[in-house]
């Protein structure tokens, strides 16, 4: 069987083994093996030469047949109030008592002998010393909502969203919260939501991956591939990393001594060994997904192109997201480009934030403000560009990390805060939430969730109900074990952030 690798793009399969991972001897050798084929990566893309029915849905099988699997759009359970998510992962843990959950008792407390019970994360640098905000709250909007002086931009589309501020996972390392937050369990290796929804329902595009990631150009966050991993599920459903700079996908072109027919007529040829190749092994998942994958490979070299194009956007939308100024300009792109794609009918974008980029366990008086300015007014314009294009009703719009951080000082000679996974903020836009609404509180210290919490579990079943998919009805059996996002018995649907 072949193994399509889960840090190998499905859009053009061997590109982000070198992109991602940074290993030059793998691409040698991956680019002398192709070379020798007589073309490049894109150019090896079986493309529409190669049997494009196969594409369509297939016809219903035996249950005794192993099944195929493709990403053709799928009509789900319940009429769905979202088709598209963007996911905004700010990796690291933003302290939600610093930009969205204002708690009066530590301003007061600032200094003193914190009165309860802490769960410290890193006990040698620990203190029971609160820590009061430095930045003022401001009530925004009709809505109301308290939001920092720090996000300045978020304020202005605070009317837009659900702010939840009792979130939850309990466990208090960054590791197993990123996958609590993204696959639904916190141990490593699980299929993360991107995978799900694509398995769930596909995509509208058969031109452009089903699931996209867009990484930050100073690195990979914590748990690096793995945050946008299939999991068990067959290899098709794996996140397509696009590059964080240009090009941002390699080797989209063939040679210009071999484009046009001489491409066709190779393509032509090798599609018809790999259809044999296909008939003498049927339902080899792994080779399915890696023949797909250069199928699309080949359709991207238009499409992709063309999506990932900023420079056909006017003046006046680059400057929503803060391309023309330097500190916004590489987020703000990425949020353009993440726009652009599920416009062009992808399922789902994921972009995360380098590693342990909103970590402050020290220094957050400066970091803090830095990491707000990189991303606030790309989210912000984002939402705003959705809403005025129509694409919000349908799009959900996501905005989190793994945790937030401690109502007390870590580290008294370069003031920081701890992890707390126990309670803390993300927001939500669009795709069938309330617009305007805060959802949710943690305690009078901001250390635990205490009044309408949500676990991660609920949150990811009250997700799949807004794509109109019951949560029970979405699995994935791999022999005697039954994958799921969601346990069967597990969380619940929030019903008040629905619109």
């Amino acid at each position: 069987m072949l193994e399509l690798p889960q840090q190998e793009s499905l859009a053009a399969a061997a590109y982000q083994s070198a992109t991602v991972r940074g290993n030059s001897n793998s691409w040698g050798n991956r680019r002398s093996f192709l070379a020798t084929n007589g073309l490049g990566v894109g150019s090896v893309a079986l493309a529409w030469m190669l049997n494009q029915e196969r594409l369509l849905a297939a016809p219903a099988r035996p249950e005794l047949e192993k099944k195929s699997f493709d990403v053709t759009p799928k009509a789900p359970e319940a009429a769905p109030r979202a088709t598209a998510m963007i996911s905004m992962f700010m990796q690291g843990g933003p302290s939600h008592l610093d930009l969205f959950d204002p708690k009066p008792e530590l301003s007061k407390l600032d200094g003193k002998p914190f009165p309860g019970e802490i769960k410290y994360d890193n006990a040698a640098e620990a203190s029971s010393k609160v820590l009061g905000c430095p930045w003022r709250f401001d009530k925004c909007g009709q809505s109301g909502a308290d939001v920092s002086e720090l996000l300045p931009h978020f304020a202005g589309i605070v009317d837009d969203v659900t702010i939840i501020r009792s979130m939850h996972t309990d466990v208090n390392n960054h590791g197993q919260s990123i996958h609590a937050m993204n696959s639904g369990q916190i141990a490593p290796g699980r299929p993360g939501l991107g995978s799900w929804l694509t398995y769930g329902l596909g995509a509208e595009s058969q031109n452009l991956p089903a699931f996209v990631v867009l990484t930050d150009p100073d690195g990979l966050p914590v748990e690096g591939v793995r945050n946008w991993t299939n999991g068990g599920l067959p290899s098709l459903f794996q996140g397509t990393v696009v590059r964080p700079r240009e090009p941002r996908i390699l080797n989209l072109d063939a040679p210009a001594t071999l484009a046009g027919a001489a491409q066709e007529k190779y393509l032509g040829f090798l599609g018809e060994l790999n259809q044999q190749h296909l008939e003498q092994h049927p339902g080899e998942l792994d080779l399915e997904a890696r023949i797909r994958s250069y199928e699309l490979a080949a359709r991207m070299q238009t499409a992709a192109k063309e999506a990932l194009d900023v420079s056909q956007e006017t003046e006046a939308t680059q400057k929503l997201y803060g391309i023309d100024q330097p500190a916004t300009r590489e987020y703000g792109l990425r949020c353009l480009i993440a726009r652009r794609l599920v416009e062009r009918g992808v399922r789902f974008v994921q972009l995360f934030t380098r590693y342990q980029f909103w970590d402050h366990h020290g220094n957050i008086l400066k970091s803090l403000p830095a990491s707000c300015l990189k991303t606030d007014k790309p989210a912000a314009g984002l939402v705003t560009d959705l809403k005025q294009r129509g694409l919000l009703d349908t799009t959900l719009v996501h905005w989190g990390g793994e945790m937030g951080r401690l109502p007390v000082v870590q580290n008294e000679k370069n003031i920081g805060r701890d992890h707390n996974t126990y309670g803390f903020t993300m927001w939500l836009a669009g795709g069938g939430v309330k617009a305007g609404l805060t959802h949710g509180n943690t305690d009078e210290f901001g250390h635990r969730a205490a009044e309408n919490k949500v676990s991660h579990t609920d949150y990811h079943r009250t997700l799949l109900q807004l794509f109109g998919i019951d949560a029970a009805q979405l699995s994935y059996a791999r022999g005697v074990q039954k994958l799921a996002l969601v346990d069967a018995s597990a969380g619940r649907v929030v019903q008040e952030i629905l619109a």
